[in-house]
């Protein structure tokens, strides 16, 4: 990681303070997470040249920068980025950023921290995975527009129009997901996961939310976490437990394999996205299309 920080602030070095200029005159941005990255294209459309570093199924918990992303980042106009660190392993790439003055928007800054989800447990002491509670990225969807806006004015009218009509869009998501989480009772909201991704979802939605791993998938679950968690499942009659997309699966096998050990069975009711969408060019390649197909998979599975 020192090593693509030296190449980073080399970078800024050489460049003398000149500007990179995108060819097609179009304002360039790159975004980390693939919910971001959906996010920033939603708001500009064709007038924005966006560059995510993160693709389908990548955690960004464990993700390092390669030599060619510090390129794109060096060259951006603007970083947009989740913060909370989330992106822990670049960090430091941020921070030499920073100090030389490049454009970055983080989203968690306009999140307000008493409505953050705190713990003891994890570097930055809050949750970073603020996407799942849709009252946050309706915020978020605000926050990215108006900074885009101010860089960009020129386009800020067509900014602007553009996320009005997502925003219309995230509530009437908001509506369609309640009504079908409403199809499963309040005692069978106990959703349990590889890692803790999802306690905002199950703050907004009453799910009871217990994840194998803790906040960040750098924490290993032992052989512990797993006999205790099995217990769990057990003792609430959980009926299916879940794995990520962008977690291997390995651990919530070692979790159902536990439970069976005891003499009960629970099955793996499907995959959820969690900290990355699905592929691009599919519905859960979007953040819309995401957050429908988890709701379905859980509410499906749990019934």
């Amino acid at each position: 990681m020192k090593r693509i920080a030296l190449l980073f602030v080399i970078l800024l070095a050489v460049s003398c303070g000149k500007k990179a200029k995108n060819e097609n005159g179009k304002l360039k941005v790159v975004t980390t997470t693939t919910m971001i990255t959906d996010l920033v294209k939603n708001i500009g459309g064709d007038k924005l040249d966006v560059k995510g570093l993160m693709g389908a199924g990548v955690d960004p918990h464990l993700y390092k920068a390669s030599e060619g992303d510090v390129s794109k980042l060096f060259n951006a106009d603007v970083v947009i980025y989740n913060g909370l660190h989330l992106e822990g392993k670049l960090e430091e790439v941020f921070e030499k950023m920073q100090h030389q003055n490049k454009k970055t928007v983080v989203v968690s800054d306009v999140i307000n921290k008493k409505n953050l989800i705190s713990s003891a447990l994890f570097a930055s002491n809050y949750d970073p995975h603020i996407w799942f509670d849709l009252n946050n990225w309706r915020k978020i969807t605000s926050y990215v527009t108006e900074k885009l806006a101010a860089i960009d004015a020129k386009n800020a009218a067509f900014y602007q129009q553009n996320a009005k009509e997502y925003l219309e869009k995230l509530v009437a998501l908001s509506k369609e997901v309640e009504s079908k989480i409403n199809e499963l009772p309040i005692e069978k909201r106990i959703l349990v996961t590889a890692h803790d991704a999802f306690n905002y979802f199950g703050n907004q939605h009453q799910f009871n939310v217990v994840g194998l791993q803790g906040l960040s998938t750098a924490t290993e679950a032992g052989v512990q976490d797993v006999q205790k968690l099995a217990k769990f499942i057990i003792a609430n009659n959980v009926k299916a437990i879940f794995v990520e997309s962008s977690v291997p699966k390995r651990t919530i096998e070692a979790l159902q394999e536990a439970v069976k050990s005891k003499g009960q069975e629970v099955v793996i009711g499907g995959t959820l996205y969690s900290d990355a969408l699905g592929n691009a060019g599919t519905k859960e390649g979007t953040y819309i299309g995401m957050y429908k197909a988890n709701v379905n998979t859980i509410v499906n599975a749990l019934k």
